[in-house]
């Protein structure tokens, strides 16, 4: 009987990840068909005429590998960043008593309920009073800090041992060195379940840097790809559409593939009980 249980179950995730994995699946196979073949071909995995020029017609008519270039610093930077500063602002949370550090840490924590558009029209009054518009530190410097990175570091340095605190001070190791050497590396499941998070939230990213951006040479993939769905054109192409739907979800997938050992890791560790 419990065999039977274990096979149902199984059954059932393999299901639910077919059903995840067809819509992606069609896309991209879709992207790989000529226009005038793609809505009767729409229902079909897989399909034998297929072509690149698609693709090519992209990078033709937008500049696509500009906007896949500003996504990847703009993501990449925003999480380097987000990762340190969450890291160093968790760790002190966690580990040093100061005044006012729990209204601190509470005030870090209401900010993780105040819905995101409702900062959108400060900020943007902050990076025009700074004469940051349409620069890279518009798209970057909103994420480098948020609530959930330094919450989500807090808690795991609550469980970091104050041996290994006591044994780095007696090796000569100072505060910092403490921390990047020895704190940072056990934290790494964590760590990178943070970086994951963050680069697939400043990756697709939308609304901020629609509204920071101006110059073509700026704009972002998601930008980029909404302009280019047809706010200018009486016809959709949509073979060209899911193509740069494809490409837009490479690097994702990547980052994904990177991480996915420590942060299956990370998930399993906190579904143990020590």
């Amino acid at each position: 009987m419990r065999k039977f249980r274990i096979f149902v179950g199984y059954l059932i995730l393999i299901f639910i990840a077919l059903s995840m994995l067809y819509p992606f699946l069609v896309m991209v196979n879709l992207s790989f068909v000529k226009n005038d073949a793609i809505f009767s071909q729409a229902g079909n995995v897989f399909y034998t005429g297929l072509t690149v020029e698609n693709y090519k017609h992209v990078f033709e008519q937008i500049p696509l590998s500009r906007y896949f270039l500003n996504s990847l610093i703009v993501a990449t930077v925003t999480t380097v960043g987000q990762v340190l500063f969450a890291s160093l602002a968790g760790y002190a949370f966690a580990r040093f008593k100061f005044r006012g550090r729990d209204f601190l840490f509470l005030l870090i924590l209401i900010t993780m309920l105040i819905p995101p558009q409702v900062n959108i029209i400060p900020l943007f009054f902050i990076m025009r009073e700074f004469h940051l518009i349409d620069t890279y530190s518009a798209l970057i410097l909103p994420g480098l800090f948020g609530g959930f990175g330094v919450f989500l570091m807090r808690q795991y340095f609550l469980s970091y041992p104050k041996d290994l605190e006591e044994a780095a001070k007696i090796d000569g190791c100072n505060l910092f060195q403490g921390f990047f050497k020895i704190a940072m590396p056990l934290a790494l499941p964590t760590v990178v379940t943070l970086a994951l998070f963050t680069f697939v939230s400043a990756w697709n990213s939308f609304m901020w840097p629609l509204i920071v951006t101006n110059s073509e040479s700026m704009r972002t993939l998601p930008v980029g790809l909404a302009i280019f769905k047809g706010s200018f054109r009486e016809i959709t192409l949509w073979g060209e559409l899911l193509a740069c739907s494809v490409i837009c979800t490479i690097p994702v997938i990547g980052v994904f593939l990177l991480g996915k050992k420590y942060f299956i890791n990370d998930i399993m560790q906190g579904g143990v009980k020590e």
